[in-house]
């Protein structure tokens, strides 16, 4: 892979720092809730499904997650569930918005790094805007990046549009993420670059087929691995 690229974005969640065990964590309490009207397993189909129907009206991140928690326990229960436990489902939500911001190893290393070599670093994520905007601020890195954008959805269009802000052409742009289907697959349709860093743990939403003879992108086990490619 090649090392002269202008611009080098970053997905945020399970790329620079910890997020989906956070989803994992609440769903599992979510279930405890809720099992005398299903059985966990097929509360989370439920919880999935609706959130797979809620995503055009409320885009990703933990509100929508939250309106979906409630009204997955109302369809289930037939509108019987009590007022408390919805309220528990409120404070699930609220208490997974103030999680601390844990960076996973190597970041910072791998930042300082490439801040050192002058290439223009940027944040490229999607979800709520508030929540990221909290996340990036407590993050105590957002002073590596030139650039933040935050996108309801990481689709080809949407790359393009931040790329055509950075006034760069796709092939000095790099992608570095931990989903396949959102990092890296939209970039490499426009002819761009990507290094997949996969997290241990990955929302179904997110999985997808890789194309491994694609020549420009390459799949590494850890972020500072970076620092080796570049």
């Amino acid at each position: 892979m090649k090392s002269d690229f202008k611009v080098i974005a970053f997905d945020a969640d399970d790329t620079l720092w910890v997020n989906e065990p956070y989803y994992r964590e609440t769903e599992d309490l979510f279930y405890a809730l809720l099992t005398e009207f299903m059985p966990a397993e097929q509360i989370g189909r439920e919880l999935y499904k609706t959130e797979m129907d809620n995503l055009k009206m409320y885009g990703y991140g933990t509100k929508g997650f939250m309106l979906s928690m409630i009204e997955t326990a109302l369809r289930i229960s037939e509108n019987k569930v009590p007022a408390s436990t919805l309220q528990k489902i409120i404070e699930l939500g609220k208490e997974q918005l103030t999680k601390p911001v844990i960076l996973l190893d190597g970041v910072v290393e791998t930042l300082e790094y490439l801040s050192r070599k002058n290439y223009m670093l940027v944040v490229a994520t999607k979800g709520d805007l508030v929540d990221q905007e909290r996340k990036l601020k407590n993050s105590n890195i957002q002073h590596y990046f030139h650039h933040v954008e935050i996108m309801s959805n990481k689709k080809e269009d949407d790359y393009q549009k931040l790329i055509q802000h950075l006034n760069i052409f796709p092939e000095d742009f790099l992608m570095v993420g931990n989903s396949y289907k959102s990092d890296i697959e939209p970039v490499l349709n426009l002819k761009g670059f990507g290094i997949y860093v996969p997290f241990h743990i990955t929302w179904e939403h997110e999985k997808a087929e890789e194309n491994e003879n694609h020549p420009n992108w390459i799949k590494v086990e850890h972020i500072s691995a970076v620092l080796d490619i570049l």
